[in-house]
């Protein structure tokens, strides 16, 4: 539990310093006089940046673990922020967007490893653990963008780099400890001779990683409708100012911070395939509706929105390690690659419509995307009873 603990508090450090980067887009947006195609770009540098290079980090690190990577993303992170605070051009933007992305595709595969590898069996609630960090911190940037960024201007991200020197220190204590069970781990493979293979035909495990694929991405697609641009609409809809606006935001972050860490407990309960259909499908009616309503139930429904949306997530990467055992990394890297690159073309195509229609058109068309969810019923049942903890 205790390197659970750590990986989720380094996970909250990490996110609650990429979530400043949109949390702060109003600011930027003015100061440096962004179109909404400019703020998608630098979320598909980022987004895009993590996704390209998540699964290739997670390949790599299946074959050749290396428990200090945790604290290497997150020095690159440190470097990203940095550049942010001081960045005078659009393309500086970029680049220390990049940088961000480099840090986080570095960090998510092999943290998600660390936790199976500390999940003593219950592989839902370790990965529900150490994401739900990761939402906190998020959730906790847009407060701090709201409270101080937005008070004090670009160059007070400066001040948030203590966040990651700390991060830095808990995930070189962590890497120690995996190195430890790396060897242990090897030894015991090796005296009993175990074999992972897939439960599943090969075809089988296509077809299902195929689902998974469409599933995650109408999931993230919808969500960096709110993440990116929430602020936006209110402010043009009901005309609320900035902080405002990213109050708004952290409470609808806060809310998918719950949804992440109900949703692994109970798919260790009652199943992985159950949580997915609650999960994306469940969501539509308050999708469909949230365009069309006033203030009040806007923020109510953003809330019931983050919460069941998100518990998808940790159901999903643990649903794809176990189609694909003996892959933990891979698996976990290409999960979260895609994540962050649907959320990076989401961003850029719904910034390009936005400036060709308006925000409120586009939380029209994206409250469609949840009934993409009916793709669930194409996936195999796993046997919750018959898992393997394999790692």
């Amino acid at each position: 539990m205790s390197i659970l603990w750590a990986l989720s508090i380094s996970h909250l450090l990490n996110d609650a310093i990429q979530s400043l980067l949109p949390a702060i887009y109003p600011v930027l947006k003015e100061s440096f006089r962004l179109s909404f195609t400019q703020v998608g770009l630098i979320t598909l540098t980022f987004q895009g940046t993590a996704s390209l290079l998540q699964p290739l980090v997670g390949l790599y690190t299946d074959r050749q673990p290396k428990p200090f990577s945790l604290a290497t993303g997150m020095g690159i992170t440190l470097m990203g922020l940095v550049l942010l605070s001081r960045a005078g051009s659009f393309s500086a933007l970029l680049f220390a967007a990049a940088l961000v992305g480099a840090g986080s595709a570095i960090f998510h595969p092999e943290a998600s490893r660390v936790a199976r590898l500390a999940s003593g069996g219950r592989h839902g609630f370790a990965q529900s653990l150490f994401q739900v960090g990761g939402n906190l911190g998020s959730a906790l940037g847009a407060l701090v963008a709201a409270s101080v960024v937005a008070a004090h201007g670009q160059t007070s991200l400066l001040w948030f780099s203590s966040l990651a020197l700390l991060g830095i220190y808990i995930l070189s204590r962590v890497g120690v400890w995996y190195q430890q069970h790396l060897t242990d781990q090897v030894l015991r493979a090796k005296q009993s001779g175990a074999v992972s293979r897939p439960r599943l035909p090969r075809g089988r495990v296509i077809a299902a990683l195929a689902v998974l694929i469409g599933l995650i991405s109408s999931k993230f697609f919808y969500m960096i409708s709110l993440t990116n641009y929430y602020t936006f609409y209110l402010i043009d809809r009901f005309h609320l100012s900035v902080p405002a606006s990213q109050y708004c935001l952290f409470v609808f972050l806060s809310s998918v911070a719950a949804g992440t860490f109900i949703g692994g407990p109970v798919g260790d309960r009652i199943g992985r395939k159950p949580v997915i259909w609650i999960s994306i499908l469940g969501v539509a009616p308050f999708t469909l509706l949230l365009p069309y309503v006033n203030l009040p139930l806007t923020i109510l429904l953003s809330v019931l929105i983050g919460v069941i949306l998100s518990s998808a997530f940790s159901a999903i990467v643990v649903y794809g390690q176990e189609l694909v055992p003996g892959n933990v990394g891979l698996v976990a890297g290409f999960f979260f690659g895609l994540a962050f690159g649907t959320a990076a073309i989401g961003a850029a195509l719904l910034g390009r419509l936005a400036d060709h229609t308006s925000i409120g058109y586009v939380f029209q068309v994206c409250s469609f995307l949840p009934l993409i969810g009916l793709l669930t019923g194409f996936l195999p049942e796993m046997e919750p009873h018959k898992r393997q903890a394999i790692v």
